[in-house]
C-alpha cells in the first residue's frame, strides 16, 4: 500500500465515533489504594474517609488523573492475551493503529494529553465514555522515526449520563530505526555532539581505603552515613583524620547521621571528563543536619549532586541522600577498595506535604515550587503503568520495548500525569481542586535516570480562586513532560 493510500484510508475514519465503552467494574477504593502507592500520594481524601468527609468533597474521591483509566479494557484486550472469540475493538483510534501496525508503524508513544476535570469520581461510579477520531496526521518525520500523530477526543460519563470530564489524547505511531540522519555536520558540531564518557559508574578510580576510613566506607556499604567523631573530645569532623585538630587525640569512632542537610556551596565540572561520571557535573558541599562541628554549625561534607541541573542548583536548597552501589567486590568479603563500593550523594529533598491548604490569596504569579527529584526505578514504571491499566509492553516488557525502538521500558503517560498531580496537590494542599491537567510529552523517562520536578505559579485569580501552575519534568535528556495544572483555591 503507498503512503498516499494509507494516508487517504486513514483520513476516512476522521469524524467517527466509536461505541460507548463502559468499565467493568466501578471506582473502587483498592484499585484508588493502588494508584496512590504508585503515585506515592498520600492526599487523606482519596483513603482516609475522616479526612476527606471533613474536606469540600464530603468524602473519599478518586484522584482527578485517574479519569480515564477506569474503562479501560485491560489486559484482556492485548492481542496476545485476547480470547479467541472476542473479536478486536471497534473504536475508530484501534482501527487506525491496526492499519499503521499493518503498514509497518510498529512503535508507539504517547505525545499529549488534556484531561478536563468537570468533578471528581467516587467510588461505585461507573464511568463510561464516547471516543471520536479527531486527526491523523500526514507521515511526518520525527526523531523516533517516520510516523503519523493520532488524535482522538473522548467525552466522560458516568452510567446514568452525568458529564463528569473530557479528554484529548495524542500518540504518534512510527517505524522504528526510521529516525532523523544527521548529515554534513561540521568538525564543531561534531565535537559539540560527541558523547560524554561511559557513564557507567563501575568505571571511576576505586577510592582509596585505609584504617584511618575503613568503618565509613564499611557503613557507606549499608547506607549508613557515617561521620568520624574523637572519642576524647566528641568532636565531630569531615573528612577524616588520624588525629582530632581540636585536643590532638589518636582515638577514633564514628556517628551515623540522618543524611540530610542543606547545600552550603557549589561547583559545576565540565572538564576533565572522566570514565564514569555525568557531565556537567554538580558537585556540592553539603551542610549536615544533626552533626554540630563544635563551632555551631553542621558538618560540612563534600559529594555529587543527583537530579539537578547546574540552573537548578541554589545555595541554601534542601538535600537528602542517595546511595550509588557504584562498584562490586573484587574480592568477596573484602572491607578495604577490593570490597563492594557504595558511594554517598545527594538530591533535591523531598518537599514535605503540606496538610493545610493554600487560599489564592496566599499565593502569587511567580512563586516558584519547591524542586522533588524522583530516583525513578522499574518498580516505579512497571507500578504505574499497572496501577493506570495500562498493558503497552513497552512500559514493562524490555526486550519488546526495544524491538519497538525504545532502548528500555519508559514512564507511561497516565503515571506522568498522576506524578504531577501530586507534586502539585502535596504543594498546594490536600483540599485544592484539580480542574485540568495538561502535557506534552518530549524525552522518554527511562529506569535509573532521575526525574526532576520544578513548577511556577503562572497566573492567580484571587477573586475566582483558580490557579495555574507550569509544571515540567527534566532527566538527563532533557524535558520528559511540560504541562499545566488548573486548580481551584478558596479566594
Amino acid at each position: 500500500m503507498s503512503a498516499d493510500d494509507l494516508l487517504t484510508r486513514l483520513r476516512a475514519l476522521v469524524g467517527q465515533q466509536g461505541p460507548v465503552q463502559s468499565a467493568r467494574h466501578p471506582v473502587n477504593l483498592p484499585a484508588i489504594a493502588d494508584w496512590c502507592d504508585a503515585m506515592g500520594d498520600g492526599n487523606p481524601v482519596y483513603t482516609d474517609e475522616e479526612a476527606a468527609a471533613k474536606s469540600r468533597h464530603g468524602g473519599i474521591v478518586a484522584p482527578p488523573a485517574t479519569l480515564d483509566i477506569w474503562d479501560r479494557p485491560g489486559l484482556p484486550a492485548q492481542p496476545r492475551f485476547r480470547p479467541a472469540a472476542k473479536p478486536p475493538a471497534a473504536d475508530p483510534r484501534s482501527r487506525t493503529l491496526r492499519l499503521l501496525e499493518e503498514a509497518g508503524f510498529i512503535g508507539v508513544v504517547a505525545v499529549n494529553s488534556e484531561l478536563e476535570i468537570a468533578r471528581y469520581l467516587r467510588p461505585g461510579d461507573v464511568v463510561q465514555n464516547t471516543q471520536i477520531l479527531d486527526d491523523v496526521s500526514e507521515e511526518k518525520q520525527t526523531a523516533l522515526g517516520v510516523g503519523h500523530f493520532v488524535t482522538t477526543r473522548q467525552r466522560y460519563e458516568t452510567s446514568d449520563g452525568e458529564h463528569v470530564g473530557d479528554l484529548l489524547f495524542r500518540i504518534l505511531k512510527f517505524k522504528p530505526s526510521s529516525g532523523q540522519q544527521s548529515t554534513g555536520t561540521s568538525p564543531a558540531a561534531a565535537a559539540q555532539a560527541r558523547p560524554a564518557p561511559d557513564p557507567s559508574p563501575a568505571l571511576r578510580p576505586r577510592p582509596g581505603i585505609n584504617k584511618d576510613n575503613e568503618a565509613l566506607w564499611e557503613g557507606y556499604r549499608n547506607h549508613e552515613l557515617r561521620l568520624p567523631r574523637c572519642n576524647g573530645c566528641g568532636r565531630v569532623f569531615f573528612p577524616p583524620s588520624p588525629r582530632c585538630s581540636s585536643c590532638g587525640a589518636f582515638d577514633m569512632g564514628y556517628v551515623v547521621v540522618s543524611g540530610r542537610g542543606t547545600l552550603y556551596s557549589f561547583s559545576v565540572v565540565h572538564h576533565p571528563q572522566v570514565p564514569g561520571f555525568r557531565y556537567p557535573l554538580v558537585v556540592g558541599l553539603v551542610e549536615l543536619d544533626g552533626a554540630d562541628d563544635g563551632a555551631g554549625r553542621g558538618v560540612r561534607f563534600l559529594a555529587d549532586l543527583v537530579g539537578v541541573s547546574p540552573a537548578q542548583a541554589e545555595v541554601g536548597m534542601p538535600l537528602e541522600i542517595e546511595w550509588l552501589d557504584s562498584h562490586p567486590a573484587l574480592v568477596e568479603g573484602a572491607t578495604d577498595s577490593r570490597g563492594p563500593i557504595t558511594v554517598p550523594q545527594f538530591r533535591p529533598a523531598t518537599p514535605t506535604r503540606r496538610e493545610d491548604t493554600l487560599t489564592a490569596g496566599s499565593v502569587q504569579e511567580g512563586q516558584r515550587l519547591p524542586l522533588w527529584t524522583l530516583p525513578l526505578a522499574p518498580t516505579h514504571i512497571v507500578a504505574g503503568a499497572l496501577a493506570t491499566r495500562d498493558f503497552q509492553d513497552v512500559h514493562h516488557d524490555r526486550d519488546l520495548a526495544v524491538q519497538k525502538g525504545s532502548k528500555d521500558i519508559f514512564l507511561n503517560i497516565n503515571t506522568s500525569l498522576g506524578l504531577m498531580e501530586r507534586y502539585v496537590t502535596d504543594w498546594s494542599g490536600p483540599d485544592a481542586a484539580v480542574t485540568a491537567l495538561r502535557v506534552r510529552l518530549g524525552a522518554p523517562a527511562y529506569p535509573y535516570m532521575p526525574l526532576t520536578f520544578s513548577g511556577a505559579v503562572k497566573s492567580v485569580d484571587a477573586d475566582t480562586g483558580r490557579v495555574v501552575v507550569g509544571v515540567q519534568a527534566s532527566n538527563e535528556l532533557g524535558p520528559h513532560v511540560t504541562g499545566t495544572v488548573e486548580l481551584e483555591l478558596q479566594p
